[in-house]
């Protein structure tokens, strides 16, 4: 059974790969051409907000509620049913969107000062932000359609054209930002226009995709349907619980808003290379195991359900563990590299570096989130991570209160970076107690392969923190390197930490075959 997940986690993975690779080209074009000044900063909020609701409503409460639903259809139902199902969800969802979206369009001024209130007292700010949201506000539309039709392609075992998606906006949005924008007046409206493009397009592929499988159906509006019902029900407590670090990174804008110029986009390039891990492995992984565990679940196979949680838990500690450490040993040296060019300076680097640091310890709290929450999705348990969403929502709100502002106040260089840290905190409380709520309802037990496992992946990672810790040398000296003499400085940080990552790891024992058998315990 893993062998199926490994395989399709690696496909997920992959394109999931080139999408990142292409967004850390499209970030770097960001920060040469725009570098962190008032245009990124209100591109950034323009884009945040809505790229936020279509997180809760696409990529959390929606895809959490929707595909284990499509799931029991599919094991239970007829194909018919499965299409029927499919047409009226997405003409509910789409003629409630397409009305959320012009009420965004129209309250854009109220939008930003509830978001980015301090850009209020800046006039030039906040009239760009305003104008770039009426331009990106549509994607949320855009993209929840998109997340409907990945997840039947996903329920039926179609991960590429979901997964390639977001390559799409890359490369949209590099177009935009390097060809179309220098020759405008107004580049950030250029930007936002990319936006809406890139959605719409996002979109229009993944229509051959589900004809393919028999899925197109045309929308219609059918909210007594019984199957669209269901999905509303678990929808609206998911709405917050599966979300919990967007939420958080939304209000850590919102308090960055008052900050100085350029902490916003500080924050954003730090979050850009800690999501480069989340998005290739721990997203993918979730994207994967979903359809099985709801599966298992609608075929009331405990022990399956079990063993595929623990086979997905161990992947993540193995692989996800060792990026942590290496975002935090080479934070300097990445940005340094990846960004450091162009309007963005040496100060630049370094206060992007400091988000990097602290977002790096949050790294495997968001992971596990991502892992662990499906675990009661896939059960139609949406009450849970509500319960556990508003516990770690408020430890991070707690923390932004009583240490971020009067650190600020207080003169504090860096008070964004411990608005990062604030956020990779909340994740592991939120993880943490997800855990715990599996573990006491029985759902999940961990297997015996842990005992080995733990110690084996701790004395790898101290072995490459130590070698990183050699390997970068002064970060302050990274900035004044040429970009060649970065880029292969890094490439041999990368290569050499990774290499005695996994040598430690084969010395203390651990070998391929102890992650082959999901079914073993």
């Amino acid at each position: 059974m893993s062998r199926g997940f490994l395989r399709s986690t690696s496909v997920v993975g992959g394109l999931t790969l080139l999408s990142r690779v292409s967004g850390l080209v499209r970030d770097m074009v960001y920060s040469q051409a725009f570098g962190a000044g008032t245009l990124m900063d209100a591109f950034l909020v323009a884009f945040k907000i809505p790229n936020f609701l279509r997180r809760l409503t696409a990529e959390g409460a929606f895809s959490q509620a929707f595909v284990p639903v499509v799931s029991e259809y599919k094991v239970r139902r007829s194909t018919e049913e499965v299409r029927h199902l499919v047409g009226g969800v997405s003409g509910t969802i789409g003629l409630l969107l397409f009305a959320v979206t012009l009420v965004g369009v129209v309250a854009a001024p109220v939008l930003v000062l509830v978001f980015a209130p301090g850009f209020h007292d800046d006039g030039v700010r906040f009239d760009l932000t305003v104008a770039m949201l009426r331009l990106t506000f549509p994607y949320i539309l855009f993209m929840s359609l998109v997340a409907l039709a990945s997840g039947v392609l996903n329920s039926y075992g179609r991960f590429a054209v979901p997964a390639f998606t977001p390559v799409l906006l890359n490369l949209v949005m590099i177009v935009f930002a390097s060809l179309i924008a220098p020759h405008f007046d107004q580049p950030g409206l250029v930007l936002a226009a990319g936006v809406f493009v890139a959605g719409l397009l996002q979109l229009l592929v993944q229509l051959p995709a589900l004809k393919s499988i028999g899925m197109l159906s045309w929308p219609r509006w059918d909210r007594a349907h019984e199957g669209v019902r269901q999905i509303g029900r678990l929808m609206l407590p998911g709405i917050f619980g599966s979300s919990v670090a967007q939420v958080s990174l939304l209000l850590d804008t919102l308090i960055a808003s008052f900050l100085m110029t350029g902490s916003i986009a500080w924050m954003y390039y730090a979050d850009r290379l800690v999501e480069f891990p989340l998005g290739v492995f721990s997203i993918a992984l979730a994207t994967v195991i979903l359809p099985g565990l709801s599966s298992h679940h609608a075929s009331d196979s405990k022990a399956e359900f079990a063993a595929t949680l623990d086979w997905a838990l161990r992947m993540t500690i193995v692989i996800v563990t060792p990026a942590a450490v290496g975002l935090l040993m080479l934070a300097g040296p990445l940005t340094a590299t990846i960004f450091g060019y162009g309007e963005f300076d040496a100060r630049d680097v370094k206060m992007s570096s400091y988000a990097l640091m602290a977002y790096s310890v949050g790294l495997i709290g968001f992971s596990m989130v991502k892992v662990l929450a499906p675990g009661y999705f896939a059960r139609q348990d949406t009450r849970t991570p509500v319960k556990v969403g508003i516990i770690a929502l408020g430890i991070n709100m707690g923390f932004n209160l009583a240490v971020v502002v009067p650190a600020y106040l207080a003169g504090f260089p860096a008070p964004h970076a411990l608005l990062a840290f604030s956020t990779g905190m909340s994740a592991f409380v939120n993880s943490a107690l997800l855990y715990r709520g599996l573990r006491r309802t029985g759902v999940y037990a961990p297997s015996q392969r842990w005992r080995r496992l733990a110690p084996q992946v701790l004395g790898a990672n101290v072995a490459m923190a130590a070698f990183l810790w050699w390997a970068a040398g002064d970060w302050a000296a990274w900035s004044g390197m040429a970009a060649l003499q970065r880029i292969l400085m890094t490439v041999a940080c990368v290569a050499g930490g990774g290499t005695v990552y996994f040598v430690t790891l084969w010395v203390l024992g651990a070998r391929p075959g102890d992650f082959r058998g999901a079914s073993s315990r």
